[in-house]
């Protein structure tokens, strides 16, 4: 009888695109989740919690790939092997299209508009690199049945607010507004509206979106006949004539000709000049407000930026209904905005902000971490976006066959994390335990006692579990855990009625190269009577603090 091979052993690896977090990782997360679900209910969202796993179905166009179903999620189909295959399940790509279903199904039950908050990990099945992983955190906010812009404000204001929460500070951050109708109102007045022109505005959309990568030559390349990038390698370009993409690099580089116009303010000899009072009538005309350039004072004018983003769109899109109803929202985000106390120096108006998701219908959303940090390659760049969102008045339709508004924010939790981590805001050790040793064994009761009160009096604590024979492995055991304090008690020290308490962080310092003086003034262990081993230990941690 052939002898039969045993199984190979498992690789002890985690599988690639995710990763493992231990210890201060799961904690700062977990503070920063709450920190974050305080903002929302504060805001009056209520939690949500669906399910991790939805119908392919349920998902629909918001996969990846719709023909498909398994690739871009991880998805499987019920009794695929039988006569009757099921359905093709999936977990979950992002917290919005669960929303969708789940409003849809309860929607008799829930308050009108429904305001909820959601966070926890959603799964994608696309190909993971550097900071890139397949499993990730989310954390969403939206509010269903609300058509006014008053939501897509709060929305914003929130979102600042969530930033500056878990410790963001002002001026680390910006968030960008812009407004979908806008770029649909830029392909309208490009001749690429209408369902036959869908490729073309596909191409143009996609070219916009890499205007950080390509430059402006790059992506007016694409609006054209196409590009051939450093490797030979041709990519097809929208075939725009002169006119049509002259209408969409006006938008691309709108961004910049507000810059512009906005620093050469006072400059009343600058060939903008006739430009800048252009937009100025258009911005006056569409917000009611009205200002004189020449009387400017510079510190008033700081607060001008989205004046003047206003109405340069307004002029973009002035042969556009769609497009001037997009400016209009704006308009009216920005004043609501004014009126809580945010203003330009958190919350701008950005042409550049173009929200890759198709189901986005009107204001989109995005925060940006202005600050600098060094990539893998020792490169200096901006840290990036850490959250999105806009409004989606289209997704529940799916379901009931009816439109209904909808608005909201997801927040990249891992991103956030990441960014404190890169401006130093992070403790990366963990709080330890305080370690009871154990000296005899058969005392073990006495060490539990121990414990227990410390834990009582909200103290996090445990006794060793180990093989207590070496000491110094206890408290090499303590050192690894990051405990602060090691409590000790042989049998001298249990005849005496007293106890030995180590401070192991100042121990820890000392051997870094104290002196003999100054290890006399700062003894690191201590001997107390046992009833003081609360007081004691409390003393010590809150020295530490």
């Amino acid at each position: 009888m052939a002898k039969q091979k045993k199984s190979p052993r498992p690789k002890a690896e985690t599988p690639k695109g995710f990763r493992d977090y231990f210890g201060a990782e799961v904690t700062h997360r977990t503070e920063m989740l709450a920190k974050i679900a305080a903002v929302y209910h504060r805001y009056g969202f209520d939690a949500l919690e669906s399910s991790g796993v939805e119908t392919v179905q349920a998902l629909g166009k918001f996969l990846p790939d719709v023909d498909r179903p398994n690739e871009g999620v991880f998805a499987w189909q019920e009794d695929a092997d039988s006569d009757k295959p099921g359905d093709w399940l999936a977990l979950r790509y992002d917290l919005t299209a669960p929303l969708a279903r789940v409003y849809a199904q309860h929607q008799n039950d829930l308050p009108k508009p429904y305001r909820r908050f959601a966070m926890g990990p959603v799964w994608r099945n696309e190909k993971p690199g550097p900071g890139r992983f397949r499993q990730f955190y989310q954390c969403d906010a939206d509010t269903v049945g609300a058509s006014s812009v008053a939501a897509d404000a709060e929305i914003c204001a929130m979102l600042a607010d969530c930033l500056e929460e878990v410790g963001i500070e002002r001026g680390d951050y910006i968030v960008r507004v812009n407004n979908r109708k806008v770029l649909n109102g830029v392909m309208e007045v490009a001749g690429l509206s209408g369902d036959d022109k869908e490729a073309e505005r596909g191409i143009v959309l996609r070219a916009i979106d890499k205007l950080d990568r390509l430059g402006v030559d790059g992506v007016r390349a694409l609006l054209g006949e196409g590009r051939k990038d450093e490797s030979g390698d041709f990519t097809k370009g929208a075939g725009l004539d002169d006119v049509q993409a002259d209408v969409v690099m006006g938008f691309v580089t709108a961004n910049d000709d507000i810059s512009a116009l906005f620093q050469n303010l006072h400059d009343v000899s600058h060939p903008s000049r006739e430009r800048m009072a252009s937009v100025f009538e258009s911005a006056t005309s569409i917000t009611g407000v009205s200002y004189e350039a020449s009387d400017l004072d510079r510190k008033m004018a700081s607060g001008l930026r989205n004046f003047f983003a206003i109405g340069h769109l307004g002029q973009l899109v002035k042969n556009s209904d769609v497009g001037t109803q997009g400016v209009a929202e704006l308009n009216e985000i920005v004043q609501l905005l004014h009126a809580q106390g945010y203003g330009p120096d958190r919350i701008v108006i950005d042409p550049s902000v173009v929200r890759g998701l198709g189901y986005y219908t009107g204001p989109v959303f995005e925060a940006e971490l202005t600050f600098e940090i060094k990539d893998d390659k020792g490169r200096t760049r901006n840290f990036g976006s850490v959250a999105g969102g806009g409004r989606y008045d289209d997704l529940v339709k799916r379901f009931t066959g009816q439109e209904v508004p909808a608005t909201g924010v997801s927040i990249g939790v891992d991103r956030l994390l990441a960014a404190l981590d890169a401006k130093g805001r992070l403790d990366k050790t963990a709080d330890g335990p305080v370690v009871v040793t154990v000296m005899d064994k058969a005392r073990m009761a006495d060490y539990q006692k121990m414990v227990a009160e410390l834990r009582e009096a909200g103290i996090r604590a445990e006794v060793y579990l180990g093989n207590p024979k070496n000491f110094g492995n206890q408290l090499k055991y303590a050192d690894k855990r990051g405990s602060p304090v090691a409590v000790i008690e042989g049998g001298d020290e249990h005849e005496k009625g007293v106890i030995q308490i180590k401070d192991l962080i100042l121990g820890a310092k000392m051997a870094e190269g104290a002196t003999l003086e100054e290890y006399k003034e700062l003894p690191s262990q201590y001997e107390v009577p046992r009833d003081q081993l609360v007081a004691k230990v409390r003393a010590i941690l809150d020295s530490q603090s």
